[in-house]
């Protein structure tokens, strides 16, 4: 997958982008609260529409953090605006990444676990463009810092991706061998991948070579899971794939209080 780089004003100066995130839905626990997961949609979508869905699930022991991405110019659709976590260029594995974008996504969802109790654990997870944002937090949890070489502030236990790619992958490696204890933060660190073999808009083989990058890089408990059939949306029995990994990652007890 591609994205643009910041756009560059006259004189050749970079342009910093102001991203102004929409609307946040949250779904509280039925139950005891033992872990918070922002949750992250994909192109064109809103937190609402997967808050309606998360809180149906039978995880009582999560609080689901549901923002809304900034709406901005995006470049697969001529410049037309829409809600996306980052830029998207064409259908590409060699067009550059949109680092500011996705850091801000990241910074963004950081942000909203900051908050959090210390004894709460911390995931995030998303869809399509959402997903590619929660895998890049698990790298920069890993390396510690975003791409910009800020610090990166929220300690992860666990990121899914559903129908999504890796961003950055082709530098992922080299950033891993520069962060002392990136591979011991990735070897225990749990990531669940899902995709549809039928998904004609983020391929298949997208979700294959990103599951082996991140395995390739050192992410040892990483589940790939495929589904004849799937297009670009999610079914019951993918949801039920998320919350037994959720329940069991995460050591959620599913008892209510």
């Amino acid at each position: 997958m591609s994205f643009t780089s910041p756009s560059v004003g006259s004189g050749g100066r970079t342009v910093r982008r102001a991203f102004e995130f929409g609307r946040t839905y949250v779904v509280r626990p039925k139950g005891k609260h033992q872990a918070t997961v922002v949750w992250l949609h994909g192109l064109g979508d809103n937190g609402s529409s997967w808050s309606q869905l998360l809180e149906t699930l039978p995880l009582p022991n999560i609080k689901w953090i549901c923002p809304t991405a900034p709406t901005q110019p995006i470049s697969v659709f001529g410049g037309f605006p829409s809600t996306a976590w980052f830029d998207v260029g064409e259908l590409s594995e060699d067009a550059p990444d949109d680092m500011e974008g996705l850091d801000a996504s990241a910074a963004h969802v950081a942000n909203l676990l900051s908050t959090e109790p210390d004894d709460i654990k911390l995931g995030v997870g998303g869809f399509s463009m959402g997903a590619a944002t929660a895998l890049y937090s698990a790298t920069c949890f890993a390396i510690q810092k975003y791409g910009n070489g800020t610090p990166y502030p929220s300690n992860l236990s666990a990121v899914v991706g559903l129908s999504g790619w890796l961003p950055c992958s082709k530098t992922l490696s080299k950033k891993f061998e520069e962060a002392s204890e990136a591979a011991r933060r990735a070897a225990s660190f749990p990531l669940l991948l899902c995709h549809g073999k039928g998904d004609d808009v983020v391929p298949y083989k997208f979700g294959e070579k990103s599951s082996r990058a991140l395995s390739a890089t050192g992410f040892q408990d990483m589940t790939f899971k495929s589904y004849n059939g799937l297009g670009h949306y999610t079914i019951p029995e993918e949801m039920d794939e998320v919350c037994a990994w959720l329940n069991s990652k995460l050591g959620l007890d599913g008892t209510p209080s």
